[in-house]
This record gives structure tokens, C-alpha cells and sequence, in this order.
């Protein structure tokens, strides 16, 4: 797992320019809000203010649950326990690991039911 180390930081990196966009969104959303006069609870033109905020909201949270899984994964490598699984303490297999980096769990134990 060469490339580990990389992998993850491509991610956070990633991770990071993501949600800098998306608080730039929520705070235009913020903006607009402000200085917008229209009843936005009741405007047929579709979308309200309140919805685009939400919708925004929801993304931002989706970013930063995924840092904190990436940050906790770098963790995980600087500990010596990354690509062991924490459940059955076997190894997680190279090409799950690739395809997403902060894995926490083999594919047996991501399939099983909690």
C-alpha cells in the first residue's frame, strides 16, 4: 500500500476544496436571503430560499462526515492499524482500499448486518 498515504491526502484535499465551495454557496444562499424582500415560502417560480439552504446544509454535512472518515483513516495509518478491519481484525482487501481510501471495514463486514 504504497500509494496509501497519497490516496488519502488526494481525498482530505479533495474533501476540502468541496466543502470551502459549498460554504460559499450556503453563504450566498444566506446573502440572497437577506436581501431579498420576496416571500419565498410562497413563490411559484419554485425553489424557496429556505429549501436551497437546506439542500446546501445537507451537503456540507455529507463533506464533513466524509473528512472526518478520511482524517480518521490518515489516523489509522499513522498508528499502524490502517487496512485492518475493525471488526474482524482481518486485512481489508488492496482494492477495496483503493477504491475508497478511508474503508474501515472489510467488504465481509460492510455487507453484514449490524
Amino acid at each position: 500500500m504504497d500509494t496509501t498515504p497519497e490516496l488519502l491526502e488526494a481525498e482530505r484535499q479533495q474533501a476540502l476544496r468541496r466543502l470551502a465551495g459549498l460554504t460559499g454557496d450556503f453563504n450566498e444562499v444566506v446573502a440572497a436571503s437577506r436581501d431579498s424582500n420576496a416571500d419565498d415560502e410562497h413563490d411559484p417560480e419554485g425553489a424557496t430560499i429556505a429549501f436551497e439552504r437546506s439542500q446546501v446544509a445537507a451537503l456540507v454535512l455529507q463533506v464533513e462526515r466524509h473528512l472526518a472518515e478520511v482524517e480518521a483513516a490518515i489516523h489509522r495509518l499513522e498508528i499502524g492499524t490502517y487496512g485492518t478491519c475493525e471488526r474482524c481484525r482481518r486485512p481489508i482487501a488492496k482494492a477495496r482500499l483503493e477504491a475508497r481510501p478511508a474503508a474501515r471495514t472489510c467488504i465481509r463486514c460492510a455487507s453484514a448486518a449490524p
